[in-house]
C-alpha cells in the first residue's frame, strides 16, 4: 500500500472519531480532515486536531510500527519543506536504512532545485526543492501568521506525541530510538532547513522527555515510600509476594528511567552542543531559548555551570535575537530564588556582561537586560556595588521609557526600599517611611544633576510605585507644615521640587502618557485603566481643593511654586469641583489667584493665572460659572481702574516727565491686562482705545520707557485679534466689520512709526506684530 492510500485510510478512520468525538467543534470541521491525507496536512489544520491524529497514530503504529513510522519520517521531511516521499522499500531495506545522510548528501544547497544523480535512488519519487532555500522558503521562516501557528502546532505535535506515549511505546526501544537517529541525522545536515526543523523538533523532544521524567520521579518516590511501609509491615516469613511486587515496580519504574536519561544525553549531546553555535542564528536562539526552559523545568539535572556557561557565552553573540533569548532565558531563573544559589560562580563570571548590555544597541534586549537586573537585585544579596547602582541608576532618564520604567523599578528596589522603616498597623512610623521615601527621592534627584525636569523620573518610577507618587496627602502634609512643629527640614529648593514632583505625578494619573520624548502618541487605554484614571482624578480634585488656597497663600511670594500649584487645577474634574459642596473652596482659589495676580508681575504666573479662569467652567454648573464669571470681571476692572487713573497722571504730567520709578506700577497693570487679553476676550471695556491713547502721548513726547510700551503694544494686537474671530466666522454687521478695518490700518500705520525707534525690543515686538497684522489685513 503506497503511503498516499494509507494516510488516505488514517485520515478517514480519523474523520470518524472525530464525528462522534468533537461533533460541534467550530474550528476544525470533519471535511477538512477527512481531506487530509498527511500528518503535514493534518498538523497544518489547527491544535484540536493534534490529540486526534496522535491517538490514530498511536493506534496505527501499534498495527504495522514501519508504516506508522514511515509516515512519521516523511513528516519530518515534508515539514522541512522537502517535497520528496520516502517508501517502504527504502525504509524496510538494511542498506538504505541511513535515509537522512543520503538526502543531505545529495542536496544541491546552491542551486536549490533538485537532488543531484536523481536517477541514482529509485526510492525518491520526486524531490522539490524551493528556490533560494536559504531566505523564507521553508515552513518554519516563512512569514504570516499561518506559518506562525503551523510552528506552534509542529511543537505541540512532539509534546503531545511523548504524553500520550510515556506508558506505552516509548518504552519498545524502536519509536523514540529511530526518531532520536532520524533527528540527530538531519541536524547535522548541510542543509539549513534539515538542520532547523529537526533542531527544532529534538529540543522540543527533550522538553517532552523531561516531562515524562519529573513524573517517574514522582512514580518513583511514591514506590519508595510503599516499599519502605510494606518492608516494616513484613514479618518473618521468607517469602513476602507484595514486598516483591513493589520492588519490580521500583526496578521497572529505575530503568524506565536510565532510558529516559539516555535519550536526553543522546539528544543534548547530538543536538544542543552540536548546533547551539549554528551558524543560523534562528537555530542558536531556539537552542538557548529551550535550554533555559530545561534549566527551569529540571534544575536537578541542567541547572550547574557547565550547562549554564552556554546560555552566559551567547550572551556576546553578534545576533541581537540570540543575545534576547539568552538574557530572557536568565529571567526564568533569576526570578526564582531556590535557584539563584545554584548560580552563583556564574553570576559572579557573567555579572558585568549583563551590566554592560544595558547598553545594546538593540532597544529590546537592553530592556530585558535591565530587567533581568532587576531580578537579580531581588534574589541575590550583596551583589551590586555602589558603581553598578549609580551606572544603572542613569537610566532612569532614558529616552526609551520601556528601559527607563526597568531602570526605575531597579532604583526603587535598591534606593528607595519600600519595606525599611514600615511597621505594619501602626500609621505614624508608615506615614514617616513615605515622608523618607519622598525625601530620598528628592535628594536623588538634585544629587545626580543628569536633568533638569522632575517628571521624566516620576514616569520612569511609576509602574513600579504608582500608590507611592499618588499618595498627594503626604506631599501636601510636608509643604504645609508649621515652621514649629517641622518633621521634615527641606531647603526652598527641595520644596520647589517637590511641588514639580507633585505637579508631574497629578498630570501622569489624570493623562496616563509619558512626557515628551518618550512616546509618539497618546496610548488607548483600557475600560479599567480608564476607571483608575477618573477614581484618580475624583480624589485629586476633592483633595487639592481643600489644599491648594492654602498652598498657594503660603507659596503667594514663590513664582515658581504658584505657576505649578496653579497648574494642578488644570487637571481637576471640574463636574466635582464646581459642586455645591465645593463652593467655599472655590472661593477661597479666586481670592488667592486675584491676590496673586495684583502682586505679581512675572509673564508665566499672570498667563498660569489667565489659563486657570478659563479652565474654571462647566456646562453642568451655570452659578458656579458665573461666580467665576464674575471674579474675573471684578479683577479686570480693578486693573483698567488702576490703568486709567495712571493713564491721566500721565498725561497731565508737569513739566518734568515722569521717571521710569514712577511709570513702574502702570507697566505692571498693563502686563497683567496684556496677559489675562491673550486668554480672555476683552473687548466690552474697549482697551484698544485705552492703550491707543497712550501710545498717542508717547509720540509726541517720545520719553515713555520700553517698559510702558511693549504691554501696550500687546494689548492693542490682541484687541485686533478678538475682533477678527466675528470678522471670521460671518457674525459681524457692516458696521463692525469697518470699525475693525479703521483699526487694523491705524494700527499698522502707528507701528510703522515706532519701526526705528532706539530700543531693539520695540523694533522686534513692532516688527513681529506688523508682520501678523499685515497678514490679517490680506485676510479681510
Amino acid at each position: 500500500m503506497t503511503p498516499v492510500k494509507r494516510g488516505r485510510r488514517q485520515s478517514e478512520n480519523l474523520s470518524r472519531r472525530n464525528s462522534s468525538r468533537r461533533s460541534r467543534d467550530s474550528r476544525v470541521s470533519i471535511g477538512e480532515v477527512a481531506e487530509a491525507v498527511t500528518l503535514f496536512e493534518v498538523i497544518s489544520i489547527g491544535k484540536r486536531a493534534i490529540q486526534s491524529v496522535v491517538d490514530d497514530w498511536i493506534e496505527a503504529y501499534q498495527e504495522d510500527r514501519d508504516a506508522a513510522l514511515l509516515d512519521l519520517i516523511n513528516f519530518y521531511i515534508q515539514c522541512s519543506g522537502c517535497q520528496g516521499v520516502v517508501t517502504a522499500e527504502l525504509f524496510q531495506n538494511p542498506v538504505n536504512r541511513n535515509i537522512m545522510q543520503k538526502l543531505t548528501e545529495e542536496f544541491d544547497e546552491e542551486t536549490g532545485l533538485q537532488f543531484k544523480k536523481f536517477m541514482a535512488y529509485p526510492w525518491i519519487l520526486t524531490i522539490t526543492w524551493p528556490v533560494n532555500l536559504d531566505n523564507e522558503d521553508y515552513p518554519l521562516i516563512r512569514p504570516g501568521i499561518y506559518w506562525k501557528k503551523f510552528r506552534s502546532n509542529f511543537c505541540e505535535f512532539t509534546a503531545v506525541l511523548v504524553q500520550q506515549c510515556q506508558y506505552s511505546v516509548i518504552y519498545d526501544g524502536y519509536l523514540l530510538n529511530t526518531v532520536i537517529s532520524l533527528l540527530l541525522g538531519l541536524s547535522d545536515s548541510c542543509v539549513r532547513a534539515f538542520r532547523h526543523t529537526s533542531t527544532l523538533s529534538a529540543v522540543k523532544l527533550l522538553s517532552a522527555l523531561i516531562r515524562v521524567i519529573l513524573n517517574l520521579d514522582i512514580n518513583i518516590d511514591n514506590s519508595d515510600r510503599l516499599f519502605e511501609v510494606e518492608k516494616k509491615r513484613a514479618d518473618l516469613k521468607r517469602i513476602n509476594p507484595r514486598l516483591e511486587q513493589l520492588d519490580k515496580k521500583r526496578k521497572k519504574l529505575q530503568q524506565r528511567r536510565h532510558e529516559i536519561e539516555d535519550m536526553m544525553d543522546a539528544l543534548f549531546k547530538g543536538t544542543f552542543l552540536q548546533r547551539y553555535r549554528d551558524v543560523v542564528s534562528e537555530i542558536r536562539a531556539l537552542c538557548i531559548e529551550e535550554i533555559g526552559v530545561w534549566m527551569k523545568m529540571y534544575p536537578h539535572m541542567y541547572l550547574n555551570d557547565s550547562y549554564l556557561k552556554h546560555v552566559g557565552w551567547m550572551l556576546h553573540d553578534k545576533v541581537q535575537e540570540v543575545r534576547l533569548k539568552s538574557v530572557t532565558a536568565l529571567q526564568g531563573l533569576y526570578e526564582k530564588k531556590d535557584l539563584v544559589s545554584k548560580m552563583e560562580l556564574f553570576t559572579l563570571r557573567f555579572k558585568d556582561r549583563i551590566i554592560s548590555m544595558t547598553l545594546d544597541k538593540d532597544h529590546e534586549v537592553s530592556v530585558q537586560a535591565m530587567r533581568l537586573l532587576v531580578h537579580m537585585l531581588r534574589n541575590c544579596e550583596d551583589l551590586f556595588t555602589t558603581e553598578d547602582c549609580e551606572t544603572l541608576y542613569q537610566f532612569v532618564y532614558a529616552s526609551y521609557r520601556p528601559l527607563a520604567a526597568a531602570a526605575g523599578e531597579f532604583l526603587y528596589i535598591r534606593h528607595l526600599d519600600p519595606m525599611t522603616g514600615t511597621i505594619p498597623g501602626q500609621k505614624n512610623e508608615n506615614s514617616e517611611h513615605k515622608i523618607r521615601q519622598l525625601k530620598k527621592v528628592l535628594d536623588f534627584f538634585l544629587e545626580s544633576k543628569l536633568h533638569d525636569h522632575v517628571t521624566y523620573l516620576v514616569d520612569s518610577l511609576w509602574d513600579c510605585s504608582p500608590g507611592f507618587l499618588k499618595d498627594w496627602q503626604c506631599m501636601t502634609s510636608i509643604l504645609l507644615q508649621d515652621d514649629a512643629e517641622k518633621r521634615v527640614d527641606l531647603s526652598a529648593i527641595q520644596e520647589n521640587l517637590l511641588v514639580e514632583l507633585m505637579l508631574a505625578s497629578v498630570r501622569q494619573a489624570v493623562e496616563g502618557h509619558p512626557p515628551v520624548g518618550r512616546g509618539a502618541a497618546k496610548k488607548i487605554l483600557s475600560a479599567r485603566e480608564k476607571k483608575v484614571q477618573q477614581e484618580d482624578r475624583t480624589r485629586i480634585t476633592e483633595h487639592f481643593a481643600d489644599t491648594l488656597p492654602l498652598m498657594l497663600e503660603k507659596f503667594s511670594t514663590d513664582h515658581e511654586k504658584v505657576i505649578n500649584l496653579l497648574q494642578i487645577l488644570w487637571y481637576f474634574d471640574m463636574d466635582v469641583y464646581l459642586e455645591d459642596p465645593m463652593e467655599k473652596h472655590l472661593e477661597a482659589l479666586l481670592k488667592q489667584i486675584k491676590h496673586i495676580v495684583i502682586s505679581h508681575t512675572d509673564q508665566e504666573v499672570l498667563e498660569a493665572c489667565s489659563k486657570t479662569y478659563s479652565s474654571l467652567r462647566s456646562e453642568n454648573h451655570t452659578r458656579q460659572n458665573c461666580q467665576v464669571s464674575l471674579s474675573k470681571k471684578e479683577l479686570i476692572r480693578h486693573l483698567l481702574d488702576t490703568y486709567s487713573q495712571m493713564l491721566k497722571d500721565v498725561q497731565q504730567e508737569g513739566e518734568e516727565p515722569m521717571t521710569a520709578e514712577d511709570l513702574h506700577p502702570m507697566s505692571c497693570t498693563l502686563k497683567r491686562l496684556a496677559a489675562f487679553h491673550n486668554a480672555h476676550n476683552l473687548s466690552q471695556w474697549d482697551l484698544y482705545q485705552k492703550t491707543s491713547e497712550l501710545l498717542l502721548f508717547d509720540m509726541h513726547r517720545q520719553h515713555l520707557p520700553a517698559e510702558l510700551l511693549l504691554p501696550a503694544l500687546q494689548c492693542m494686537y490682541y484687541a485686533i485679534v478678538w475682533q477678527l474671530l466675528p470678522v471670521i466666522e460671518n457674525s459681524h454687521t457692516q458696521d463692525e466689520f469697518n470699525i475693525f478695518a479703521a483699526r487694523v490700518k491705524d494700527f499698522f500705520q502707528l507701528c510703522r512709526k515706532y519701526l526705528d525707534h532706539k530700543n531693539k525690543s520695540i523694533r522686534e515686538q513692532v516688527s513681529a506684530v506688523l508682520k501678523e497684522v499685515f497678514y490679517i489685513y490680506l485676510i479681510k
